[in-house]
């Protein structure tokens, strides 16, 4: 019964947007990670992993032209040439660790996913060294993905080149809003103009997938500048869309300034608006053509289009972490490496993995794992639960699933769970129902 209530004071909560995580990427939450279990990643890697477990790569590229206000990964502005190339070679040499490690053995790289900070702000000579060294280091035979994030305004027609040449099958641009005034407001580097220009680099380039972002409820939005946004997405048919709600966590400019000001409240529109004009976003584009295949993305072509990155880690994939502050997932360990960039290079220059916390969890934990970052994609199959950990989901949160059932969030029955529109507007405000106790009301990050 106590469950039921605090599951309806969650349904009831604040409409205002307030500091905090709201987007829920895995679980248990970042906050119990910790320093004591390093060794419990350092270890898992001394052994063999499980050939038939997909394994994937995320690399972490900090740098950017400028820090946007809402931006909360480990970015860097004000890197020279030389700390930069430092910092790629230790990125290489943090892959030749990596390769010595017994978890390797036999297996090579389903996926892999170039993320920052900016990766495109690397210069083309940068990202071929690079790339050449971690290929040589690495199983990097024929990933079946391998994604790449962009801002606009760092691209130029030869680098897209480059890009494509080592093997990018998924481009993503990093939109955000094609509102100059919004961009201007929220500090991100690039404006519109810039957006269009490398939009016919790209299509000029071909990329087998390219992906466009949006953020729905940036300050300064209004009903007019988000309608135009997604109608200039429409006109440019990007093979797929994510549009994410605006959230501000703790480590944000807009925070700080928050905190300064002595305001609990951000500057930036309420959660049902946010919901509002995401729903708008979607409906527009199924009205092209497109599928909603997920809380966030719509794909122009459902029987070609799949993010391989996020499918299978969300299925329990391992993943490897290459750079600073970069997460990865061991078979039931969670680590992150080291978050500032002196501890990262110092680690990696004296032959050590830059591991700073780990987090082993249990079976438990595991298929709590699984079944919130799988219920993001809108439907759920219980079968694949009881084969795996002999679980059956849908008993097991009865309670919680009826009562999202009762507000037309979802619907379900012993097989299967698939959650409304509205359920999806909602999902990061859900999941955390199917979360332990112990994690249920802690910090997320």
């Amino acid at each position: 019964m106590q469950q039921v209530a605090n599951l309806q004071s969650l349904l009831s909560g604040q409409d205002s947007t307030h500091a905090g995580n709201y987007f829920v990427s895995n679980y248990p939450p970042f906050s119990v990670w910790n320093e004591a279990d390093v060794a419990s990643a350092t270890e898992r890697l001394q052994r063999p992993g499980n050939p038939r477990t997909p394994l994937g790569l995320y690399i972490h590229l900090p740098f950017c032209r400028k820090r946007c206000d809402f931006c909360y990964f480990r970015v860097y502005t004000d890197k020279n040439h030389s700390e930069i190339e430092a910092y790629l070679d230790a990125v290489v040499s943090e892959a030749s660790l990596l390769s010595e490690q017994g978890f390797l053995a036999g297996r090579t790289l389903d996926f892999i996913y170039i993320g920052g900070g900016t990766p495109s702000y690397l210069s083309g000579r940068q990202l071929t060294r690079l790339m050449k060294g971690l290929r040589a280091a690495l199983p990097w035979d024929a990933p079946s993905e391998v994604a790449f994030e962009c801002e606009p305004g760092t691209l130029s027609e030869r680098k897209l080149k480059v890009i494509l040449d080592f093997g990018v099958n998924r481009l993503s641009l990093g939109v955000e809003n094609f509102d100059d005034d919004i961009l201007a407001g929220n500090n991100r580097a690039h404006r519109s103009m810039e957006v269009y220009r490398a939009w016919e680099w790209v299509e000029r380039v071909g990329f087998e997938q390219v992906n466009l972002d949006l953020i729905a409820g940036m300050i300064g939005e209004t009903d007019a500048k988000w309608s135009r946004s997604v109608a200039e997405t429409a006109r440019l048919a990007p093979d797929a869309v994510t549009v994410y709600q605006m959230e501000i966590p703790f480590n944000t400019t807009i925070y700080r300034e928050m905190r300064e000001g002595g305001s609990t409240t951000a500057p930036v529109a309420d959660w049902p608006t946010k919901r509002r004009w995401t729903r708008e976003a979607f409906e527009a584009l199924e009205s092209k053509g497109y599928t909603v295949g997920s809380a966030y993305t719509a794909v122009r072509d459902s029987s070609k289009i799949r993010f391989v990155y996020r499918d299978q880690l969300w299925d329990g994939a391992d993943m490897l972490a290459l750079g600073v502050s970069a997460f990865g997932y061991l078979d039931g360990v969670h680590y992150q490496n080291q978050p500032h960039m002196q501890p990262y290079m110092d680690a990696v220059g004296s032959g050590q993995l830059p591991v700073s916390r780990a987090l082993p969890i249990t079976a438990q934990e595991a298929m709590i794992r699984q079944f919130v970052l799988k219920l993001k994609l809108g439907r759920l199959e219980a079968e694949p639960f009881r084969r795996r950990f002999g679980v059956d989901v849908t008993s097991r949160w009865a309670d919680e699933l009826s009562l999202f059932q009762e507000h037309g969030l979802l619907s379900f029955d012993k097989e299967r769970i698939e959650l409304t529109r509205e359920g999806l507007l909602h999902v990061d405000r859900l999941l955390h129902a199917f979360f332990l106790p112990e994690h249920a009301t802690i910090r997320y990050a």
